[in-house]
């Protein structure tokens, strides 16, 4: 079986068993034809005439610019190192080659990079910028008060219907990438701004052809790119002058609960990440914080 048809089957298998996302599926599939187009001008039509040495240029080239494409960031690289990765993988797994040529190829490094965060004085003065005597400011709050008060992605809450915001008892079910729900509280603050927004609000948008919790002025649900826009206004309107977008509350969000003393692994349920190492970023957020406890406290500091 050649190295396209292994692909082939091996995007099936992510599509259909792994329950992936067709967002995540066309990253993936993106990746992948890169790396075979590199395959075959390589001259390596099967996976079972690849190298270690094979896969280590690959990412190099990746990191010079393949064909006149722009060179790839080594954060870049490093994902499309892991959908070469999986493929080997699963093509070992299947039988159809020998051994996992690309296991033990290591991703580029990279400069750590620390998320954009606001300080908890910021986010007050952000969420109180929004004119809820307004029926958009009530939206605009209730938006931004379920962003920050769950640390949930900007899609998931966007998914929310009227629905999910009954008898929940205050803890909301929202749905993550590859369609994996989890739990997450939602605090009085947030709550509150909900209440307003359905009860002085929403009633004014709605037309009946959306059940979508958060609604535009025509009735229909709220998109991403609205919801950018109400942020950059609400930035605006609170005198911040960072470079803030909905991820900038889901950063936010992790880095006060860890500054407050929340464990690495409970605040990886309430973002959904898969491993806690991708949560681990925001303790080096935390570092400062941590140094400056430890010089007070510390008998040989």
């Amino acid at each position: 079986m050649n190295a396209h048809e292994v692909a082939t089957n091996w995007l099936n298998h992510l599509a259909v068993e792994r329950g992936l996302s067709n967002n995540t599926l066309s990253n993936y599939r993106r990746d992948v034809e890169r790396y075979l187009t590199w395959l075959d001008q390589a001259g390596k039509s099967s996976l079972s005439d690849v190298s270690t040495s094979d896969v280590e240029s690959y990412v190099q080239d990746l990191r010079r610019g393949i064909d006149g494409a722009k060179p790839l960031a080594a954060s870049s690289a490093g994902r499309a190192l892991v959908v070469a990765r999986g493929l080997h993988k699963f093509a070992v797994t299947e039988g159809y080659v020998p051994a996992d040529v690309a296991a033990s190829v290591s991703p580029p490094a990279t400069g750590q990079h620390l998320p954009d965060t606001l300080t908890v004085d910021e986010v007050v003065a952000l969420l109180e910028s929004c004119p809820t005597e307004t029926p958009i400011g009530l939206r605009d709050r209730a938006l931004l008060e379920l962003l920050y008060g769950t640390g949930a992605r900007v899609s998931e809450i966007l998914d929310l219907t009227v629905d999910d915001m009954t008898d929940h008892d205050g803890i909301l079910t929202v749905t993550g990438k590859g369609n994996k729900q989890r739990i997450v509280p939602v605090g009085s603050h947030a709550q509150s701004a909900i209440d307003a927004y359905l009860v002085r609000a929403r009633p004014m948008f709605a037309t009946g052809k959306s059940h979508a919790l958060l609604l535009n002025t025509r009735g229909g649900a709220l998109s991403r790119q609205s919801a950018w826009t109400v942020i950059k206004n609400a930035g605006e309107r609170a005198g911040i002058t960072k470079e803030i977008s909905p991820h900038t509350l889901r950063h936010s969000f992790a880095t006060h609960l860890l500054e407050g003393g929340a464990d690495v692994r409970t605040v990886q349920e309430l973002l959904g990440h898969s491993s806690v190492t991708t949560t681990q970023i925001y303790t080096h957020v935390t570092a400062d914080n941590l140094r400056e406890v430890w010089h007070m406290a510390h008998p040989r500091a």
